[in-house]
C-alpha cells in the first residue's frame, strides 16, 4: 500500500505524542504510538515514564479487540528482543495488527530490521519510513547515542544587542525576558542532563533545574566541568545535590601533570581512554567561529580555562591549558593531590558525584556520560565553555536567543552571533517570544 495523507496525519499525532515524555524515559527513546482503525483511533500511548512500559502494548491494551486488524502508526520501529518485557512485534502480532506503519528504523544493533522482518514474517504489512526526518528529530537524542556513543549536545546561548552574554563580575544578568526564559524552562525539562564551566557555577551560583509549576520533578542531572574541585560547598549546587544530581567533571592526575609540566598523553593509557571521539563531526575550520580569543588574554568569561583549536580531533590529545591565575585553589606537587582529596571527599559527603574525565576533552567526556544513559545534554553556560564544545564539533544543535537589551561595558562577548554559525549547520527556525528572537540551528542526523 502507498503512503497516503491519512497515514502522514496519524504519523505525525503520533510524533508529537511521543514528545511528551522527552527526558522522561531513562535510557529508552520516548516514542508514540496509534492504533487506528476505520480512521478512528482507538488506542494511543506514549513510552511510560521510566521507559517501560513501551507505547506499543499500552496502545494496544487500550484498544483492546478493536485492535485485531486495525493498523499502528508507530514512531520507532518496534522491538524484537526479549529484554525486561517482550518484543513489542510480538504483541502487535498476537493482538492481530493488520498493518504497521513506522517513521525510524531502529539503529539498536538488537532490534534494526528484526523487528520489521518479524512483522512481515507473521504477515502483516509494514510500510516504513512515514514522516522520518520528522521523527528523526524527535528521536534526535536516542538515535545520536545509538550511534555516535554520545548524548545529542544543544548549545542555548541567550545574546544582547551588543553581542554580550553577560557582565563580568556581576554574576547572573537578565538579557531575555519572561517568555524567553520560560522557554528554556521547557527545554531543560525534556532534556536529560545540563552543563556549564566552573566559572559559571562560582560566578553566578545557579540552581539549573526545572522551576515551572509542576515540571520541577523533570529538573536535569546537573554537570558542572570543575577539573580542580573548586565547587563551593555552600553554592546552590551543592546543597541540592541530595535532590537533583550533581556531577562534577574533574581530572587529579591531568591537574598534576599540568603542574609539572607535561602533557595528559603521559598518563598511562591516555589514548585508549579518548576512543570516544565522534568522526562524522571534525571540528570547524579556521575562521567559522568569529570570536576565538588568545588562550592567555585575560579571562572575561570566567570558565577557569582557555581554548585551543586542536580540541576533539584526536590526533594531538594535549590538554587545553587552564589560564594561569584561574583554577582556584590550585597548589603543587604533593600538596595539590592532598587538597583534591579532601575537597573531594567534601563533595562526596554532600551527594555530589566526582566524575575524573579530562573536562577540556568533550570527546572523552561525552561518551563517559552516554555510559552513565544521558542521550541528551544541554550545555548552558559560559563563553569558553560554548567554544570548547563548538571547536572540538561536537554541538548538534544551537539555539540562539537574541534580545534587544544593551549590556555595555565590560560586556562578556559571545562566542558566536548569526553572521558566524559554524558550517554544518542549518536554520531550521525562527520563533518570537515576546521582544526576544529564537533562532535554532541544527547538524544532521
Amino acid at each position: 500500500m502507498s503512503i497516503t495523507p491519512h497515514d502522514e496525519r496519524f504519523m505525525a499525532a503520533a510524533i508529537r505524542l511521543s514528545r511528551w515524555h522527552l527526558g522522561r524515559t531513562a535510557t529508552n527513546p520516548s516514542v508514540g504510538c496509534l492504533i487506528v482503525r476505520d480512521g478512528v483511533i482507538v488506542g494511543r500511548a506514549v513510552t511510560a515514564l521510566g521507559g517501560r512500559p513501551h507505547a506499543e502494548t499500552q496502545a494496544l491494551a487500550e484498544a483492546g479487540a478493536l485492535a485485531r486488524g486495525a493498523t499502528a502508526y508507530v514512531t520507532l520501529e518496534p522491538c524484537s528482543h526479549h529484554g525486561k518485557t517482550p518484543p513489542c512485534s510480538e504483541a502487535l502480532i498476537a493482538y492481530g495488527v493488520a498493518r504497521v506503519v513506522i517513521s525510524v528504523a531502529d539503529p539498536d544493533r538488537r532490534v534494526s530490521g528484526r523487528g520489521i522482518a518479524m512483522l512481515r514474517e507473521a504477515g502483516i504489512e509494514v510500510d516504513a519510513g512515514v514522516l522520518e526526518a520528522e521523527g528523526r528529530h524527535s528521536l534526535a537524542a536516542y538515535l545520536t547515542r545509538q550511534t555516535k556513543n554520545r548524548p545529542y549536545v544543544t548549545l542555548k546561548l541567550a545574546v544582547s544587542a551588543d553581542g554580550m552574554i553577560g557582565r563580568a563580575g556581576e554574576g547572573q544578568v537578565a538579557i531575555t525576558g519572561p517568555e524567553a526564559r520560560a522557554q528554556v524552562q521547557a527545554l531543560r525539562a525534556e532534556t536529560d542532563a545540563i552543563l556549564v564551566g566552573i566559572g559559571t557555577a562560582i560566578a553566578d551560583d545557579p540552581l539549573l533545574t526545572v522551576r515551572t509549576p509542576s515540571l520541577e520533578s523533570q529538573s536535569p542531572i546537573r554537570i558542572v566541568l570543575d577539573p580542580s574541585l573548586a565547587l563551593p560547598l555552600t553554592g546552590k549546587l551543592v546543597e541540592t545535590a541530595r535532590e537533583v544530581p550533581v556531577i562534577v567533571v574533574a581530572s587529579e592526575e591531568v591537574s598534576v601533570l599540568e603542574a609539572e609540566g607535561l602533557p595528559p598523553s603521559a598518563l598511562p593509557g591516555y589514548r585508549g581512554r579518548a576512543t570516544g571521539l565522534d568522526p562524522s563531526f571534525g571540528p570547524p575550520t579556521g575562521g567559522e567561529i568569529g570570536k576565538r580569543r588568545d588562550p592567555n588574554s585575560p579571562v572575561s568569561d570566567d570558565d577557569g580555562f582557555g581554548l585551543r583549536q586542536d580540541v576533539g580531533r584526536g590526533a594531538n590529545p594535549d590538554p587545553i591549558s587552564p589560564l594561569v591565575g584561574e583554577m582556584p585553589g590550585r597548589a603543587e606537587g604533593g600538596a595539590a593531590s592532598a587538597d583534591m582529596d579532601s575537597r573531594r571527599a567534601a563533595l562526596e559527603a554532600a551527594g555530589v558525584e566526582v566524575l575524573y574525565c579530562n573536562p577540556y576533552h568533550p570527546e572523552v567526556l561525552l561518551p563517559a556520560l552516554a555510559t552513565r544513559g544521558i542521550s541528551s545534554l544541554l550545555v548552558e553556560g559560559g563563553a569558553k565553555t560554548a567554544r570548547l564544545f563548538l571547536e572540538a564539533g561536537l554541538v548538534d544543535c544551537i539555539q540562539l536567543y537574541q534580545a534587544p537589551v544593551v549590556i555595555g561595558e565590560r560586556g562578556i562577548e559571545s562566542p558566536l552571533d548569526a553572521t558566524d554559525i559554524p558550517s554544518g549547520f542549518a536554520h531550521t527556525g525562527t520563533l518570537m517570544f515576546g521582544d526576544d528572537r529564537l533562532d535554532e540551528y541544527e547538524r544532521g542526523l
